[in-house]
């Protein structure tokens, strides 16, 4: 064997363990990623291993990771590091605007060697951020057919553009998360059937119940109030004898809808039943509680149910109130009081409130707002 020719095979034979090399690099830091992406259920927790994991495997000026609001049909950003990221926090991207955008849309992976140069680049987030893009590598995030967001790279460290290696690698990133993602959102739907009425999307009593032991619990250590508001809605069986059940349902999200924004994030809604809706109101006393269910009936009084399938229904609803400590001295006693001073006010003349009063003191009575 010539000289050449050995001198040949020995560069092969060199180029073939440094490939063996980085292939056993790279097969060691994809099973370290499948072990942080199997050791959580949490969703977002799942994106930011994704996140850390792909700037060790592509250094870049900038990263994010961006998902679909379906309402609205953009993208927003969920995840971001790097410069000028404080700036990015509130802005949307349409889908099939930008190059995340078009990602998103096309579900298709994609690398923009110079942004100047290309048509799909959205100039909007660096006039915001002021931050300059040259390149982009961006691949979809998808779990069983559908884009839930993607994974965007910005401008190589080096100043060189990206290349097919580093998308190749990013799309074997997100093929590793995919089974954890799709473990992860079955997990959280799981969870939110198991506390969550599937009509109205409001808490179910079971996690209400959980939530207002709690509230007790706070109340009997750091003092304060919590009240509970049951509400039913009155005549609404005419509802479903006149317009069907399926309008009967319709009119159930709309009330959901009315309760929602009536009130605070901190308040826990629950539908318990039925027409029934019951109410937690943390660090919220009797006197509060009358002007909040006030503003509630109001709500429901003006507003026009089933507006959008051509009809005009008019509801009220009875109101019982009761508060922790004022009128009960357990959870079960709350409840119970809240539920007896709204049947008051059903059997005696509906579309109105009622608060219970202690035991003790013997009578349910309407609270009159011109004595308070």
């Amino acid at each position: 064997m010539n000289e050449g020719r050995l001198t040949l095979l020995k560069n092969e034979n060199k180029g073939l363990k440094e490939s063996l090399r980085q292939k056993d690099k790279e097969l060691s830091f994809f099973i370290e990623v499948g072990k942080a992406l199997t050791s959580t259920l949490k969703f977002k927790e799942i994106l930011k291993i994704i996140m850390d994991n792909a700037q060790k495997l592509v250094k870049s000026e900038a990263w994010s990771i961006l998902l679909v609001d379906e309402k609205a049909n953009e993208l927003y950003f969920e995840l971001a590091k790097g410069e000028k990221v404080g700036k990015i926090k509130d802005i949307r991207l349409k889908m099939g605007k930008g190059v995340a955008g078009w990602v998103a849309k096309k579900g298709a992976p994609l690398i923009v060697p110079d942004v100047s140069k290309d048509k799909r680049f959205f100039s909007g987030v660096d006039k915001k951020t002021k931050f300059k893009t040259k390149s982009i590598l961006c691949v979809p995030i998808i779990s069983k057919n559908k884009t839930l967001g993607v994974l965007e790279l910005i401008n190589k460290k080096d100043g060189n553009s990206f290349e097919q290696k580093e998308l190749d690698l990013m799309l074997k990133l997100i093929d590793h998360a995919a089974i954890a993602i799709e473990r992860s959102m079955l997990y959280e739907r799981t969870a939110e059937l198991a506390v969550t009425d599937d009509l109205t999307k409001l808490f179910n009593f079971r996690f209400l119940d959980q939530r207002l032991e709690d509230e007790i619990k706070k109340c009997k250590k750091e003092g304060g109030s919590v009240s509970l508001i049951f509400l039913d809605m009155d005549h609404f069986k005419l509802i479903n004898d006149n317009y069907g059940h399926l309008m009967g349902s319709k009119v159930l999200i709309e009330i959901a809808q009315i309760l929602i924004s009536a009130l605070r994030d901190m308040d826990i809604i629950a539908r318990y039943g039925g027409d029934e809706f019951v109410i937690v109101l943390p660090d919220t006393c009797t006197k509060t509680t009358f002007r909040i269910s006030k503003r509630i009936q109001s709500l429901i009084r003006k507003h026009t149910f089933l507006r959008d399938d051509g009809l005009d229904a008019r509801l009220t609803a009875s109101f019982g109130i009761s508060t922790y400590p004022d009128h009960a001295n357990s959870k079960l006693e709350l409840i119970r009081l809240a539920d007896q001073a709204m049947y008051n006010v059903k059997n005696r003349t509906r579309d109105d409130i009622c608060i219970a009063q202690s035991e003790k003191r013997g009578l349910y009575g309407k609270w009159k707002a011109d004595n308070h």
